[in-house]
């Protein structure tokens, strides 16, 4: 006999997630398949860097570099999105090794036909520093990321290490204009019980949109909305943000990815239900 409880352990739960549009399907599916209602917030954008001229002029030199390091799927995206523009292809790489964050990471860059010569056994920036495969000391390293808010302690230890950093802005990734309704009637209502953060800028995203959003409901506090709901956090960082401006966390996934953000809530709720 089927156990209901054991094949849809999130049933009877409503789940918000906070990712980008373009980024919520597969949480949602891990999420819906495992029972959850899922609602999206959106609390961030993700758009194109407000100029392109330095991906292009280091596309045009990649020659003068030893690594290339992404450590997301949008850079993965805006990266070769800008080298196939340029009338160039994934044989314009021969010359450099790729370092990647993360499994997913790495699985979009299988898109294009490229394997990653590097994946830190931790998704964190102190895992790939400290298990670089070379010497970092003068190694020229490319760094497509976010124009603003992105990884700079990455940055800072590669620097650390002897390393000669590019960072060029690939893309964009800002802060909605507002709340939908859906999403703040749920909120104010109660019928939240869990919202998922997977990054420290979609946790600052949302604190703002929603004091914005309070400033026309004096009746009602941030505190209020967070008390009979659970915040559950993708990895440290985000959990540090979290805790600075919600002052708590009730979950952390102990593998920094979407299914370990997901085992973690399903964890979470074995015990708060037990």
């Amino acid at each position: 006999m089927i156990n209901y409880k054991n094949s849809y352990p999130l049933a009877g739960e409503t789940i918000l997630i906070t990712r980008a549009p373009s980024a919520n399907h597969e949480f949602r599916q891990m999420l819906e398949t495992k029972g959850a209602t899922v609602l999206e917030f959106s609390a961030l954008v993700i758009k194109p860097p407000s100029s392109w001229q330095p991906l292009d002029n280091a596309i045009h030199n990649l020659s003068e570099f030893n690594w290339l390091i992404l450590t997301s799927a949008n850079g993965v995206e805006y990266f070769f999105e800008r080298l196939h523009h340029l009338g160039k292809d994934r044989n314009s790489l021969n010359n450099l090794k790729i370092a990647v964050v993360g499994n997913k990471t790495a699985q979009y860059l299988q898109k294009y036909q490229l394997k990653a010569d590097f994946i830190p056994p931790n998704f964190i920036a102190d895992s790939l520093v400290s298990h670089f495969p070379q010497s970092l000391s003068h190694q020229n390293i490319l760094f497509p990321r976010v124009e603003s808010g992105g990884r700079e302690i990455l940055v800072e230890q590669l620097t650390k290490q002897g390393a000669i950093i590019t960072e060029i802005p690939a893309y964009q990734s800002g802060c909605p204009d507002f709340i939908d309704e859906i999403s703040w009637n749920a909120l104010t209502n109660d019928i939240i019980s869990i919202i998922t953060f997977a990054s420290s800028k979609t946790v600052k995203n949302f604190y703002y949109l929603v004091n914005q959003a309070l400033m026309d409901h004096p009746s009602l506090t941030f505190n209020s909305l967070l008390q009979n709901l659970a915040i559950a956090s993708i990895g440290p960082q985000t959990t540090l943000t979290c805790q600075q401006l919600f002052h708590k966390v009730d979950i952390e996934a102990k593998e920094y990815t979407l299914e370990g953000l997901t085992n973690a809530i399903i964890n979470f709720q074995k015990i708060d239900h037990f």
